[in-house]
Order: structure tokens, then sequence, then C-alpha cells
């Protein structure tokens, strides 16, 4: 299941993902405590968040782009 749709928006999953790390989720196991989703499905969403450009890592934790805020507003 990918995170990133074809025209570069997160998909439900994605967005998921998003929201949690909106919220103040930053590290892979409490973005997948906050969603429900796997630990697996949730690292391999933060790489594909991550090559979309709508997530970034900053000092071990990850963080909205100003694209990621934007598409979850």
């Amino acid at each position: 299941m990918a995170c990133v749709s074809p025209d570069g928006k997160p998909t439900g999953s994605g967005t998921k993902m998003l929201r949690a790390i909106k919220s103040g989720a930053g590290f892979p196991e409490e973005i997948a405590k906050d969603t429900g989703l796997p630990i697996f499905r949730v690292r391999s969403g933060l790489r594909e968040l991550t090559q979309a450009g709508l997530v970034e890592l900053k000092s071990d934790n990850y963080v909205l782009t100003e694209n990621g805020s934007e598409l979850i507003e």
C-alpha cells in the first residue's frame, strides 16, 4: 500500500501519517501507535513521504515540510 499516489498527493495511509506527525508524533513507533498502522508500513511510508518532499528527518524526528503541511490543511 503506497503512501503517495502517482500525482504526488498522500493516500489515505499517507494522510494518517502526516496528521500524526502534525500532532507531534515524530518517531516511527509513535506514528504507528497514533495511526494504528504496522511499524513496517510506517517505515516504508516515511521513506515515500520523504522522497515526495512532504516530511523530512530532523534530529531523529520526522517533521512536516511546508508542502506536507499544505496538503493536510
